[in-house]
């Protein structure tokens, strides 16, 4: 009897390699993402996180080198596209939501107009009928008064407002795959909130496939389906949510989880993972958690290891009992 044919990945990254002279920011990655799957990429600063989606976008330039075995999108190769195909696609299909809004906002224009050029660039709208669907993104992203904050520039709205218009421009095509890079980093508690629920709800509601790059595992834990969790430009470990974070494989996931303060209760200190992310001149032999790992041995620090088929990245990875016991910084 024949299988039922798989579904296409919307997503797929093969061997990504992003490289600044000698030093591979991103080294070998791995990622694929199902059509309305929500991915959550988690990790240290340093990790790669942000460089490998901004090769994706095509938005890495000299002198850093992007290649990879595949990079797909819907099937097509995106590194085979000329500039002119490449800019159909960006901005239309895949959008981007990076950090900081302000910053990536131009000042001298209004914000309904930033928002009306993605609309006439891509969907060919002008005139009244691109300021009606302006006001209609606004809406959408729960900001009030929406026809006359199109009219305001980015310097007179507030931090998380800026945030809103960018989602905004970002969904303004519909898009199928959405990257949200860090994008409550310059907000307040309450504000982030806020956000990452908007996210959600857009995502789940237009059935866009969705890369949530952050800091927070808690969030991750809350709102993806599967985590792929980055060191020094790899993947160490990747699987579906919760069981991922319930027990996780690579010293690297324990030690994060250990570093979260609701496992910390009780503890006269923070659990902690000594030393930072190696660099171009710090970068080990074998394993690059080597130097900072507690389950370190003889072979991690001569040899690399590979991605397994069960997603983890690891020559020893943690039995149940050691990974509980990391969890819970015992």
């Amino acid at each position: 009897m024949l299988s039922p044919p798989q579904p296409q990945a919307l997503l797929r990254i093969e061997n990504l390699r992003v490289e600044f002279g000698r030093f591979p920011a991103v080294d070998g990655l791995d990622l694929s993402l199902a059509p309305g799957e929500l991915l959550g990429i988690v990790g240290e600063s340093g990790s790669g996180k942000s460089v490998a989606m901004l090769a994706l976008m095509g938005l890495v330039d000299a002198p850093g080198r992007v290649s990879a075995d595949r990079l797909e999108f819907q099937g097509q190769d995106l590194l085979r596209l000329n500039a002119r195909e490449r800019r159909r696609l960006i901005g239309r299909d895949i959008a981007m939501v990076f950090q900081d809004a302000l910053s990536s906002l131009d000042p001298s224009y209004t914000v309904g107009a930033q928002i009306a050029e993605v609309l006439q660039t891509h969907l060919g709208l002008r005139g009244a009928a691109a300021r009606q669907r302006v006001v209609e993104l606004l809406e959408l992203v729960e900001i009030p008064d929406a026809a006359r904050r199109a009219e305001a520039y980015p310097h007179q709205l507030s931090g998380g407002m800026n945030q809103r218009v960018m989602i905004a421009m970002a969904i303004a095509c519909g898009p199928k795959l959405l990257i949200a890079d860090e994008p409550t980093t310059a907000l307040d508690v309450t504000i982030q909130a806020q956000i990452m629920e908007l996210l959600l709800r857009l995502q789940r509601e237009q059935g866009m496939g969705l890369l949530m790059i952050t800091h927070d595992l808690a969030v991750v834990a809350e709102m993806a389906q599967r985590v792929a969790v980055m060191y020094a430009g790899q993947v160490v470990e990747t699987g579906p949510l919760p069981a991922l974070f319930d027990a996780p494989r690579h010293p690297y996931t324990a030690a994060l989880l250990a570093a979260i303060p609701e496992h910390n209760r009780g503890a006269r200190r923070l659990a902690a993972l000594p030393g930072i992310v190696p660099g171009a001149l710090d970068r080990p032999a074998g394993c690059l958690l080597s130097p900072r790992c507690a389950q370190v041995q003889g072979r991690c620090r001569s040899e690399r290891p590979a991605l397994t088929n069960e997603g983890v990245r690891c020559f020893f990875p943690l039995p149940p009992a050691a990974r509980l016991e990391a969890q819970h910084g015992q």
